[in-house]
């Protein structure tokens, strides 16, 4: 795969791109709320944090308490999808949210409009500990990376009757109604068009995606349905409605809950990254509590357990995960040729993506 070098960030939409997954705004817990229900603990300071609202209870045990015994500080949690969320703080600045944590596209919108305080490794000391591909997100005006996902296939081997080991091999003919592939409205539906330019032989942003969107509509007769839940896509193997699907690492567990027998593969010839950042709005009334939060949030400490209680995929180069603890996430050998995607040229271009998928695949 050609490296796609994150530009500049320009704000063009707060379309649901959701990253459907464990901090992912598709799954994020329904609608936006806070309230002292919601509160990790008590302290004599108070830093409101507006989160996925996923595994609430894991998030407050493994990130906020820690944090807030450390700093003495009452953490109120505000939980919901990435971009309701981020819609939220848009329209309201002063909604009192001292910590943001969105899904790459939102924050990447966010920054543009300048919405976020500018962070420094003097005001957040652990960004220098960050992977090389998070560094790169963080470098290009996205916040700072507290999670990666990428993007494989799932499939059922024996069902299929062969192995698949390489992005191509979706387009098989003897995969004809066979495949799912996430909707352009999510997170890793953009991240498809990668990998179908790929197969096209074309640079993504060197055609806006034409090419893509002809390797999609070759590769249509194979996708019975694309889908937008993991939940979903755990239900169509279960039914044998499908035997392979593009699928996010973080939903692996999910499906092989419902169908045991699915295999997992990463192509060797690489994939594509998506990351969760932290940023800290600029309106904050806490902003040294908000920096402090930043800094242990890519902690080694913090980040390791919540890549074992949530399966993310750390950012912090310093986490280190048996093979066992590594599996299906985006760490080691697959964290390597995970490729970061351009959400500056996806977003410009996404409300015209979203019409041609439409009309090339939801029909």
């Amino acid at each position: 795969m050609k490296k796609k070098f994150l530009l500049g960030m320009v704000a063009v939409t707060s379309l649901a791109l959701a990253a459907c997954g464990n901090s992912a705004a598709n799954n994020g817990g329904g609608s936006t709320g806070s309230s002292d229900d919601n509160s990790a603990s008590t302290g004599s300071k108070s830093l409101v944090v507006s989160t996925f609202g996923l595994s609430e209870d894991i998030v407050k045990k493994d990130i906020m308490d820690p944090f807030s015994k450390a700093n003495d500080a009452k953490v109120t949690l505000e939980v919901g999808n990435s971009a309701d969320r981020f819609t939220k703080l848009k329209n309201n600045p002063n909604s009192g949210v001292d910590v943001i944590e969105l899904a790459q596209n939102n924050s990447t919108e966010g920054n543009q409009d300048d919405m976020f305080l500018e962070i420094t490794e003097a005001d957040v000391p652990n960004l220098a500990n960050l992977t090389d591909g998070a560094k790169e997100v963080f470098e290009s005006g996205a916040g700072v990376p507290i999670a990666v996902n990428s993007i494989g296939i799932v499939y059922d081997k024996e069902k299929v009757g062969k192995e698949i080991t390489s992005w191509d091999d979706l387009w098989s003919e003897d995969l004809k109604g066979k495949i799912s592939v996430p909707d352009i409205t999510v997170t890793a539906g953009p991240l498809m068009l990668y990998v179908a330019s790929d197969h096209a032989g074309k640079d993504i942003a060197s055609d806006n995606g034409e090419a893509a969107f002809e390797a999609m509509e070759e590769l249509k007769p194979n996708v019975v349905k694309t889908y937008s839940k993991s939940s979903d896509l755990a239900n169509m193997f279960q039914s044998g409605e499908i035997e392979v699907a593009v699928v996010a690492d973080f939903a692996v567990d999910i499906i092989k809950g419902a169908a045991e027998n699915v295999e997992y593969v990463v192509p060797e010839s690489g994939t594509y990254a998506n990351y969760n950042t932290v940023n800290v709005p600029k309106e904050t009334k806490n902003k040294d509590l908000a920096l402090a939060f930043v800094n242990h949030r890519i902690s080694e400490e913090s980040q390791k357990a919540k890549a074992l209680s949530l399966n993310e995929g750390p950012t912090n180069k310093d986490v280190e995960l048996t093979e066992e603890e590594a599996e299906n996430k985006t760490y080691g050998a697959i964290a390597d040729r995970a490729e970061a995607v351009d959400f500056k040229m996806i977003n410009e271009n996404l409300p015209t993506w979203i019409d041609q998928w439409n009309r090339t695949m939801n029909n």
